[in-house]
């Protein structure tokens, strides 16, 4: 019987098993077919673990049954493996409840319904109950209101729950975030999402995956009501829709994409579709656009079919890819993007060829797969990216202040919640039982307690058990090796299996440390795996492997099948899922023997900077430790050469030591592309990080093999000056390249960074504010006097001299004092005519002034005044510190040429 044919009567089976009344998820009955066409090669390709177990429950109703089956066609393997299927049950019948009870549950259209509201996946979250908590909290909300009336509700309950904060890229779960009231853009439009789709509203992520104009990138949310999509920033309400602080930026965007659940055949351009998702572009909903044409041919002129080609932005110092395509038969592929410039790669093979595509200008690039691996040379690029184009929706002068208001009162709501976290006095109650006047462990405990906000009981439950125990300093050992984020939603249920079954045999402290007890391999969300794999592997397994971890590894490549298609977004599967599939996409299947050699007592790791899976093991020959790499691909394991790579500079002064990923970016050719090197990229307030001084003025070791460096000066404009300088590493021998960062006579120029979270405390105010929410979005002037001193005196005349170009220009000037005593010295009188758009504040234990000193390279972090225009991107583009002439028209010049 064909595959075909016995698809077809199992469907025939199922219409007649249930009566005719019942209702179909899926109307259109050419898509039911080929969903259970999807869903039987599903299930063919993941024979083990009886993972579709829920899905022959018979008393599922038919528009259960297809729901379920619509699910578990397109999963990734993680959501089948790490999730039981009553939980994909349970979502089924609450979207079915909120469909039925919502007034638009009528109007929403079964293709909306179905990838738009059904889905419980939005991101590379760890999934929960956050559709039946939220739809409990947000009914009565909105079940009164029209579908634009109850998105911009649900958006308000959200900034109850929510604020902006930075963190990894890891993304937590929706109710994780309500727990810790914080969010990262990606995080906030994911939790946002979850609500809209917790009452009916179809909703979706939308992400310009970088910038083109600044370096950084942005998520937001777009939601369907009465037959149109409309957009909004999450967790930051506004009173219309299609209005956020991004609507400018977003007008200069290249591409925006959203990855919709399944086979989607919307009217949007369709970028890609996989087994698990179609990303569609809706670039055309933000910003004007061009379709560009890329034709790919070999070195004799021949169009080239199946080509990989991948469209680029530069950001963060390196080309980074936002889309990828397939050339057709005829050599060819297309992308419609805002009209600005992309890098464009195409590789087939060994060969490669890349070249600028200005998209609105020129229609068609052509390309020739003529580089291969081992030249060395340098290119230039210079890329323009979109200008701005912004509409914004009116909004009355009530509305605004009826919007201020409430987002007033939600923030009250939410700093209610935020002071139930633990305080300084509960810490000092618990130190004083368990650390037993030990500073430093107390130190490190309570900025663990701190840290975690929401989820501080998990950690007090720990520590005081490990206390009880007298393992406190073992506990405190794991702890450090969690990052911010797992200390705001780590279980308990994961810190006392990792505390409990860690080994750690005859190694050092530091590695047992980092590459044993340390849960964390990637990028996951850490589970309880080493109670789990201690009970399932066989015993002379496990000592076997113990002495010779290349046989586990051996074992991995017998017993666990790659497969990448079946995982496309790299969602992390746990590592007892693997286990429980016996099949992962490649990254999975990296943390999962990391895991399982762990859990053995195995110190290993994936390097952050390369990416390779390594153990450690004890050289026979000299009984040292040292590093093996794993390749799943060889037959038996080498260890890779290396060779030395610095690089010249020629230090300016405005740039004494080019940052990694804010002046340049080092990436390995692999497969006819670059893969980044990963270096640390330290802090925005306090430094550190890889720079040219510590990394490549005296060399660095790296892997033997073909290496890109790129590296770019970021005007204020947005445009960039690149280049890229290709260049191989050899055995034993030092490659010297030149590290250029070219300049413009004529343009402003990013010179450096600054955090616009900075806090500071207004004159008047007993509360911290941030520079980001007394500025707004945008550019800004931000100064640090000395009041009564001659410099700053000058400085403010100058500025007061241009009163009027500083009012037209419209944007803050925030003018703090080194503490309040200087304050009290300034004279406003002394200085009339100087603008309103100033705010005056005190730099609190001058945080502010360091970070200007320590940012810019200041020599001396002592004088003042010290002005600097930033903006809301972190960009600096102008400094001026101690007396300077004509500091007014200095700042106008600037401020002229963005």
């Amino acid at each position: 019987m064909t595959y075909l044919s016995r698809t077809l009567i199992v469907s025939l089976l199922a219409v007649c098993l249930f009566s005719c009344s019942e209702s179909h998820f899926i109307t259109d009955e050419a898509y039911r077919h080929q969903v259970m066409n999807d869903f039987e090669m599903k299930k063919q390709q993941l024979p083990k673990g009886n993972l579709f177990a829920v899905c022959d429950d018979a008393s599922l109703s038919v528009h259960e049954r297809e729901a379920l089956m619509f699910l578990y066609a397109y999963m990734p393997i993680g959501d089948i493996t790490d999730y039981p299927g009553e939980y994909y049950v349970e979502n089924i019948r609450l979207s079915k409840q909120a469909s039925d009870e919502m007034p638009w549950g009528k109007v929403v259209p079964n293709e909306l319904y179905r990838h738009f509201v059904l889905p419980v996946r939005v991101n590379n979250e760890n999934l929960d109950d956050a559709r039946r908590v939220f739809y409990d909290e947000l009914k009565d909300r909105v079940k009164g209101l029209s579908m634009k009336d109850a998105i911009l509700e649900v958006n308000h309950w959200c900034h109850e729950k929510v604020v902006y904060t930075p963190s990894d890229a890891r993304t937590s779960s929706p109710l994780a975030s309500v727990k810790t009231a914080y969010g990262r853009c990606g995080e906030e439009s994911t939790f946002t999402v979850a609500a809209l789709r917790a009452v009916g509203i179809p909703a979706r992520q939308v992400y310009t995956p970088r910038w083109a104009h600044t370096d950084d990138n942005h998520a937001w949310v777009e939601a369907w009501a009465d037959g149109k999509w409309y957009f909004l920033g999450a967790c930051e309400p506004e009173p219309v829709l299609n209005l956020g602080w991004f609507n400018a930026p977003a007008s200069r965007g290249m591409l925006m994409h959203t990855k919709v659940f399944g086979r989607y055949n919307g009217a949007e351009e369709t970028m890609e579709e996989t087994p698990n998702y179609t990303e569609i572009n809706v670039i055309e909903n933000y910003a004007p656009t061009g379709k560009g044409v890329v034709l790919v041919q070999d070195a004799n002129g021949q169009p080239v079919a199946d080509a990989k080609v991948e469209y680029k932005v530069y950001n963060y110092a390196e080309f980074y890819t936002v889309a990828t395509k397939k050339t057709g038969s005829k050599g060819e592929t297309s992308l419609t993007a805002g009209k600005g410039d992309m890098l464009v790669w195409a590789s087939k093979g060994d060969r490669f060829g890349y070249g600028k595509l200005s998209f609105g200008k020129a229609d068609t690039l052509l390309l020739t797969l003529d580089k291969k691996e081992g030249e060395s040379y340098s290119i230039p690029f210079d890329l323009v990216p979109p200008v701005e184009n912004t509409f914004l929706p009116e909004v009355t002068p009530e509305q605004r202040a009826a919007n201020t208001l409430r987002m007033a009162q939600e923030d009250s709501i939410r700093n209610a919640y935020v002071a139930t976290f633990i305080t300084q006095k509960q810490i000092d109650e618990l130190l004083s039982r368990i650390a037993k006047g030990d500073a430093t462990q107390s130190a490190v405990i309570a900025r663990f307690l701190t840290g975690s906000r929401g989820n501080h009981q998990t950690l007090v439950d720990f520590l005081t058990a490990a206390a009880a125990g007298n393992r406190l300093p073992d506990a405190v050992d794991l702890l450090q090796t969690l990052s911010a984020k797992d200390l705001r939603d780590v279980s308990i249920e994961v810190l006392n299996d990792h505390f409990t079954y860690s080994g750690k045999g005859e190694y050092a402290q530091a590695d047992f440390v980092s590459d044993i007890l340390n849960p964390r391999v990637s990028n996951e969300m850490i589970t309880p795996y080493k109670a789990f794999f201690q009970a399932q592997v066989d015993k002379a397994d496990a000592e076997r492997f113990r002495r010779d971890p290349q046989q586990l590894v051996e074992w991995c490549k017998k017993e666990i099948m790659p497969a990448n298609e079946l995982n496309v977004q790299r969602i992390p599967i746990s590592p007892a899922g693997v286990w429980k599939a016996r099949m992962a996409d490649e990254h999975s299947r990296d943390i999962f023997f990391v895991s399982l050699a762990r859990s053995l007592g195995i110190p290993a790791r994936i390097d952050a900077v390369t990416g390779k899976v390594q153990y450690l093991t004890v050289n026979p020959a000299n009984q040292q430790l040292q590093t093996v790499d794993v390749d799943f691909n060889k037959a038996k394991p080498m260890q890779q050469a290396t060779g030395t790579l610095t690089a010249t500079f020629q230090s300016k002064p405005a740039l004494k030591d080019p940052k990694y990923y804010a002046h340049f970016t080092l990436s390995k050719y692999k497969n006819g592309t670059f893969q980044l090197l990963n270096y640390d990229e330290g802090d925005v307030d306090m430094g550190g990080g890889a720079t040219w001084s510590n990394l490549l003025k005296n060399g660095t070791k790296l892997d033997t093999g073909y290496y890109m460096m790129v590296t770019g000066t970021r005007l204020a404009s947005g445009e960039v000056l690149a280049t890229a300088s290709f260049f191989t590493i050899e055995a034993g021998k030092t490659t010297t390249v030149d590290l250029t960062m070219r300049e413009s006579k004529d343009k402003v120029q990013v010179i450096g960074n600054f955090n616009s979270e900075s806090t500071y405390l207004p004159i008047g105010s007993s509360e911290p504010t941030t520079v980001l929410k007394t500025c707004g979005r945008g550019y800004f002037v931000v100064a640090v006097l000395g009041a009564g001193q001659e410099p700053t005196n000058h400085a403010l005349r100058d500025i007061a001299a241009l009163s009027g170009d500083f009012e037209k220009w419209g944007r803050k000037l925030v003018l703090l004092f080194p503490d309040e005593a200087q304050y009290k010295k300034f004279r406003p009188a002394d200085f009339p005519g100087l603008p309103s758009t100033i705010v005056y504040g005190i730099d609190q234990d001058g945080a502010i002034q360091k970070q200007i000193a320590q940012g810019m390279k200041l020599p001396n972090a002592t004088i003042l005044p010290m002005f600097i225009v930033a903006d809301t991107f972190n960009r600096v583009v102008f400094v001026s510190q101690g007396y300077t002439i004509g500091l007014g028209e200095q700042l106008m010049k600037v401020i002229h040429g963005l």
